[in-house]
């Protein structure tokens, strides 16, 4: 079967979840994750999970289990986290769930990020995977890298990702 066969069998409305980590944001002033939230919508999808969370390991593995357990989210973008301090601790909570890694996210994000903030790209830890039966996306927090991560990669693909997990 095709790309285009795979593509035209993929759901078109999906059960997506947003986990925004971050010391200081609240569920009001979370510009990436309303961000997402309003292009998921436009994209047909449905939101059923949206939180903010503290960046701490426990707290970020807790609401990613209970996104995926509790709300049977079949995409979950998080956004945050990502980044080099000591604080950014989302990709260390996260990775190891992972069953598959999309190891090409994480590259080809660098590679759109490269073209938009030149040499800076490297400091992307951006990554996804799959837990269970869940796509997952991990990506920074700046509105600005949300919006090339959902438009550019995650929104083309992510019916053709979860069609695959589907059919097993």
């Amino acid at each position: 079967m095709g790309l285009r066969e795979h593509k035209k069998d993929a759901p078109k409305r999906l059960k997506i979840g947003i986990i925004s980590v971050s010391s200081s944001r609240t569920i009001e002033n979370d510009k990436s994750g309303l961000w997402i939230k309003k292009g998921a919508a436009k994209e047909g999808h449905e939101v059923i999970v949206h939180r903010v969370v503290k960046d701490e390991i426990s707290i970020i593995l807790q609401a990613v289990r209970d996104s995926i357990r509790l709300n049977g989210v079949q995409a979950l973008l998080i956004t945050g986290g990502s980044g080099l301090s000591e604080m950014d601790v989302t990709i260390e909570a996260v990775q190891p769930m992972f069953k598959k890694e999309l190891n090409a996210f994480s590259a080809i994000f660098a590679q759109l990020s490269y073209e938009q903030i030149d040499s800076a790209a490297i400091l992307s830890r951006a990554t996804a995977g799959i837990i269970g039966n869940t796509a997952v996306f991990c990506m920074p927090g700046s509105i600005k890298a949300c919006k090339l991560a959902c438009r550019d990669l995650i929104f083309p693909e992510l019916g053709h990702i979860v069609g695959h997990l589907i059919k097993g």
